[in-house]
């Protein structure tokens, strides 16, 4: 992954981008949706819809998660080489086409996590503070 110096001379993983703007925050979010069906297709393979049903449990609706976004991104991803694809046979139904993680892709996976464990700590940090500054919890929770 490509890295990029941030103000504080820090570096940070370039996978969410650091522009600003409303076009940013659709790029973060898809961002987090290949991370989330690299997560579902680390054990096993998936097709269209029931990945569509484990997305639910990272938060996605039905509503912001149509068939045509989740193909989109699946293909950008078998470009990247991060999935694999191929159509399964048999049943009744019609044939559809079934992902797998690659190689390369949990190798990926591995990079997010270790980024997304870094920005949880930030973030735990910024919500203590907060609770100390404020004792919000602490009146929510008497």
């Amino acid at each position: 992954m490509k890295e990029v110096a941030k103000n504080d001379g820090k570096k940070d993983s370039a996978v969410f981008g650091h522009g600003k703007g409303p076009r940013d925050k659709k790029h973060k979010m898809e961002r987090f949706l290949e991370v989330c069906l690299l997560v579902l297709l680390y054990d096993e393979a998936g097709y269209g819809y029931g990945l569509i049903e484990g997305l639910e449990g990272f938060g996605f609706s039905r509503e912001e998660l149509n068939v045509s976004t989740l193909y989109r991104t699946l293909r950008k991803m078998e470009k990247e080489h991060l999935v694999s694809s191929f159509w399964e046979e048999g049943g009744p139904g019609p044939r559809r086409r079934v992902y797998e993680i690659t190689s390369e892709g949990k190798g990926n996976l591995d990079q997010w996590m270790n980024i997304l464990e870094g920005r949880k700590k930030r973030i735990e940090k910024l919500i203590n503070k907060y609770d100390e500054k404020t004792g919000f919890r602490k009146e929510e929770g008497e």
